[in-house]
C-alpha cells in the first residue's frame, strides 16, 4: 500500500475519531445537563424537605409538650376521682372483663382486713373463696359450696342482681354491680345496716301499732257490748214507760229519757263506725234501692227538728233522673243523713235545699251522681273549710258551742263516699250558709216506668210564694209538657183559674191561708182539680177544711208523689166536674179479719225460750211482750238455754251471745247439732245482743243464727220476729188490734 493511500486511510480514521469524539462529547455535554438539572431539583427538594422536617419537628415539641400536659392532667383527673373514690364510707371497685380487680377504694378491703392476696389483678372467683375460708360474709345455714355457686352465677349473669350480705360483725352490705358495654363491672358495696336497725325498729312499731289496734277494737266491741246492755235496760223501760197512761210532765221525762239514750246510741255508732274505717275493716253491702225515697225518709226523720225551726226544706230531684240504683242503702243514708242533719242542725232559720243531678256513664247503665246540699247556716270560714272532715272537729267558736255531735260525722261521711269512689267537697260564706256536694257512680237499676198523664192536662196555675218549692214544682211541671202559670195573690189566681187543667194551692200564701183561696176558687164555678201543698215544718197549721181539695200533697214535693197524682186525675174540659178525693177504705181494726181457732183450749200457746243472763234485760224483755198470749221461758247461761229447748221444746228462741258457762254460738252450734243428729225440725234462733259493730250479725250468724238484732231491744222487731215465727195450730200471740196495725 503505497504512503497516500496509507495516509488517507489514517486521515479517514482520524476524522472518525473526531466525529465520534464529537458525538460522544455531545453525549457527555447532554448527561452533564441532565446531571445538572437534577442536580437542582434534588437540591430544592432537600431544601423543602429540610423545611419539612423542620416543621414536623417543630410539631413534634409541641405535640409532645402537649401529650405531657393531657398526661399530667388526666394523671391529676385520675389522683382527684380516686381520692374522693377513697373518701366514700361505701366499698368501690371495678373488675376487668376478665373479672380480675382493676381497683378498689379504701372501704372495699377493709373487710379484708390486709389480706396481702386481695387487690388489684385478684380474680372473683378466688377473692369470693377467701371470703368463704376467712369467714368474712355470715353465710348462715347454707353450705359453702352451694354459697359460692350462687355467688358466681349471679356474677355470671348479663343483669347482675342486687344482692345484701352480713359481714362476720353485724354489718349489713347491699352489693350494686353494673356490666359495663365492654364487659368491665363496677361494684359499690352500700353498707346499709342502719337502714335494716331502722327497718326493723319500725316493723317492731308497726307490730306494736297493729297490737295496739286489735286491742283497741277488742275494747271497743267490748266497750259497745258493755254499755249497750245497761242501755237496753235504759231505753227499753223509756218505751214502755211512752205506753203508759202519763201526764204532760211525766211524758217530758221519759221523752228526755228516750231522745238521750238513742243520742248516747248514736254516739257509740259514730265511735265504732271510724273505728271499723279507721281499720279498713269496713265494707259495702251492695243492693238495690230508691234514692228518692231514701231522701225522703231523712226529712221526716228530721221532720221535729224543721218543724221547730220553722226551716223551708226542699227536694230538686231530675225529673229524668232514674232513682233506682245499686249500692250500699245503710252507707248512703248515713252519708245522707250527716249532710241533711248538719245542715238543719247549723240553720237556725232559712232553708235547705237538697239538689240530686246525674249524667250517664259509659259503658253500662251508670249514672254519675250529684246530691248537694245547701242551707242558710251559720257558714263555715275559709280557713276551716277542710277542718270540718276531720276527726273529732268542728268548727268551734261563740255560735257553735251550743251543738252538740262527736265531731265525727263528716269525717265518716267523707270515708264512705272515698270508699264508694266518690268525692265530697264543701263550699261555704261565712254568716251566709253552705254548700255540702259529693258525687259516685252507681248502677242504675232499670225503670220502664213512663209519667202517663191524662190528654186534657195541658195548663197549670200554681199559687205559691216566690221562694225554691215554687221554682222546684216549675221546672218539673214544665219538663213533663205543663204549661205554668206562676200567681201569688187571689186576683191572679181567679183570672187564670178558668183557663186552667189543674191548680196548685200553697197552705200558706202572701195574702193568708192557702185553703180559703181554695174556697174562693170553687165558690167562682171552677171545678178543675185543685192541688193543696202542704208544709212538712208545719207552718201555717193544720190545713183546715179541705172538702173541696182534690188532693194533698206534703212539701217538699217528691216527683213519684207528684207524677201519681197528676196520672190520677180525671181531666174532663167539656164538663170540668169537680173532682172528689179518692175514698181508700179504711180497714176496721175492731173486727176479726183472721181466721181464730174455735177453741183455745184445743191449741197451745206460742212457746219462746229467751236465753239471757242479765236479770234487768230479762225485765225488760218480758214487759216488751206482757201484753202477748205466750209461755215465755228464761235460761241463765247457753248450758241452760240448751237443757230447756231439749225439754220446753220452744218454737222461737232469742239467744244472747256473752252468757257465762256457754256463750250464744256454742250453745246454738249444740243445738244445731242436736237437731242434725236426731233429724228434728229446725228451731229459729235470734240472737239478742249488745254486739253491734259492723260484721258481727254476719259472724254470728255462720254459727248456726238464723238473725241478728241488737240491744236496747226494739218492740217492733220483737213482735216482729215473734208474729212471723208463729206455728200454725197455736194460739195467735198477739192481740187482733196489734196484728191490724
Amino acid at each position: 500500500m503505497n504512503l497516500d493511500n496509507t495516509l488517507a486511510q489514517e486521515r479517514r480514521a482520524r476524522m472518525a475519531a473526531e466525529r465520534l469524539l464529537a458525538q460522544k462529547q455531545a453525549e457527555l455535554h447532554e448527561a452533564n445537563r441532565k446531571l445538572s438539572s437534577h442536580a437542582r431539583a434534588l437540591s430544592d427538594e432537600i431544601v423543602e424537605t429540610r423545611e419539612v422536617v423542620e416543621e414536623v419537628k417543630g410539631e413534634n415539641v409541641q405535640v409532645r409538650a402537649d401529650l405531657e400536659k393531657v398526661s399530667h392532667e388526666v394523671l391529676i383527673a385520675k389522683r382527684r376521682l380516686w381520692d374522693s373514690v377513697e373518701t366514700i364510707e361505701d366499698g368501690f371497685a371495678v373488675f376487668d372483663a376478665d373479672s380480675r380487680m382493676i381497683a378498689a377504694n379504701a372501704a372495699y378491703l377493709v373487710p379484708f382486713d390486709g389480706l396481702e392476696c386481695i387487690g388489684p389483678g385478684v380474680h372473683y372467683s378466688d377473692m369470693i373463696q377467701v371470703i368463704l375460708e376467712e369467714g368474712i360474709i355470715d353465710i348462715g345455714d347454707v353450705r359453702p359450696a352451694a354459697w359460692k355457686d350462687e355467688m358466681l352465677a349471679r356474677w355470671a349473669t348479663p343483669e347482675i342482681p342486687t344482692k345484701v350480705v352480713k359481714l362476720f360483725d353485724g354489718t349489713f352490705i347491699r352489693m350494686v354491680d353494673r356490666r359495663g358495654r365492654d364487659g368491665d363491672v363496677v361494684t359499690l358495696g352500700l353498707n346499709i345496716t342502719e337502714t335494716i336497725k331502722r327497718e326493723a325498729d319500725l316493723e317492731d312499731a308497726r307490730t306494736r301499732a297493729e297490737a295496739a289496734n286489735r286491742a283497741k277494737s277488742a275494747f271497743l266491741a267490748n266497750m259497745s257490748h258493755e254499755i249497750r246492755t245497761p242501755m237496753n235496760g235504759v231505753v227499753g223501760m223509756a218505751d214502755l214507760m211512752a205506753e203508759s197512761k202519763l201526764d204532760e210532765e211525766q211524758r217530758l221525762y221519759v221523752d228526755t229519757i228516750r231522745n238521750s239514750g238513742n243520742a248516747l246510741l248514736s254516739i257509740i255508732n259514730d265511735v265504732l263506725d271510724y273505728s271499723k274505717i279507721e281499720a279498713a275493716k269496713l265494707s259495702l253491702k251492695v243492693e238495690p234501692f230508691d234514692l228518692e225515697k231514701t231522701i225522703l225518709d231523712i226529712i221526716t226523720l228530721l221532720g221535729p227538728s224543721i218543724h221547730e225551726k220553722g226551716l223551708q226544706i226542699s227536694i230538686d230531684y231530675d225529673l229524668f233522673l232514674p232513682t233506682q240504683y245499686e249500692g250500699d242503702p245503710v252507707r248512703m243514708r248515713q252519708i245522707l243523713t250527716n249532710l241533711i242533719g248538719n245542715a238543719v242542725k247549723f240553720t237556725s232559720e232559712g232553708h235547705v235545699l237538697i239538689r240530686v243531678v246525674g249524667l250517664p256513664v259509659e259503658p253500662g247503665p251508670r249514672q254519675k251522681i250529684h246530691i248537694t246540699v245547701e242551707d242558710s247556716g251559720i257558714g263555715i270560714p275559709e280557713e276551716m273549710r277542710d277542718h270540718v272532715f276531720g276527726e273529732f272537729n268542728q268548727v268551734e267558736d261563740e255560735r257553735n258551742r251550743k251543738f252538740e255531735g262527736t265531731g265525727l260525722g263528716l269525717a265518716i261521711t267523707r270515708q264512705l263516699v272515698e270508699l264508694m269512689g266518690g268525692e265530697i267537697w264543701v263550699e261555704s260564706e261565712e254568716g251566709v250558709g253552705s254548700c255540702f256536694g259529693l258525687h259516685v257512680s252507681l248502677p242504675v237499676v232499670e225503670d220502664s216506668t213512663e209519667p202517663n198523664l191524662p190528654d186534657g192536662l195541658k195548663r197549670a196555675v200554681v199559687a205559691m210564694g216566690d221562694d225554691l218549692h215554687r221554682d222546684i214544682l216549675e221546672k218539673r211541671l214544665i219538663t213533663l209538657g205543663l204549661e205554668v202559670q206562676l200567681t201569688e195573690d187571689a186576683s191572679a189566681t181567679l183570672a187564670s183559674a178558668h183557663d186552667a187543667d189543674v191548680i196548685f194551692v200553697d197552705q200558706v200564701l202572701p195574702e193568708g191561708p192557702g185553703i180559703d183561696l181554695v174556697q174562693q176558687i170553687r165558690n167562682s164555678g171552677v171545678h178543675v182539680p185543685v192541688l193543696l201543698l202542704a208544709s212538712l215544718s208545719g207552718a201555717g197549721g193544720r190545713p183546715g177544711d179541705t172538702s173541696q181539695v182534690t188532693h194533698v200533697l206534703q212539701k217538699p214535693l217528691m216527683r213519684p208523689d207528684l207524677i201519681a197524682t197528676l196520672s190520677g186525675l180525671r181531666v174532663d174540659l167539656s164538663a170540668n166536674p169537680p173532682v172528689e178525693d179518692p175514698i181508700i177504705p179504711v180497714e176496721d181494726t175492731n173486727s176479726p179479719t183472721a181466721t181464730e181457732p174455735s177453741s183455745h183450749s184445743e191449741a197451745r200457746r206460742m212457746r219462746i225460750l229467751a236465753a239471757e243472763d242479765n236479770k234487768t234485760n230479762q225485765l225488760v224483755f218480758s214487759k216488751l211482750v206482757k201484753a202477748l198470749d205466750i209461755d215465755l221461758q228464761f235460761a241463765n247461761n247457753g248450758r241452760e238455754a240448751v237443757d230447756a229447748w231439749e225439754v220446753f221444746k220452744p218454737d222461737l228462741i232469742f239467744m244472747d251471745i256473752s252468757m257465762p258457762e256457754m256463750d250464744g254460738k256454742e250453745a246454738t252450734r249444740t243445738i244445731r247439732a242436736a237437731e242434725k243428729a236426731d233429724a228434728l225440725p229446725r228451731t229459729r234462733i235470734v240472737a239478742l245482743t249488745a254486739h253491734a259493730m259492723t260484721g258481727d250479725g254476719d259472724e254470728i250468724k255462720s254459727h248456726g243464727l238464723d238473725a241478728h238484732l241488737t240491744k236496747p231491744l226494739r218492740k217492733p222487731a220483737i213482735l216482729g220476729e215473734i208474729e212471723s215465727s208463729c206455728p200454725q195450730g197455736v194460739i195467735p200471740p198477739l192481740p187482733q188490734e196489734d196484728v191490724a196495725v
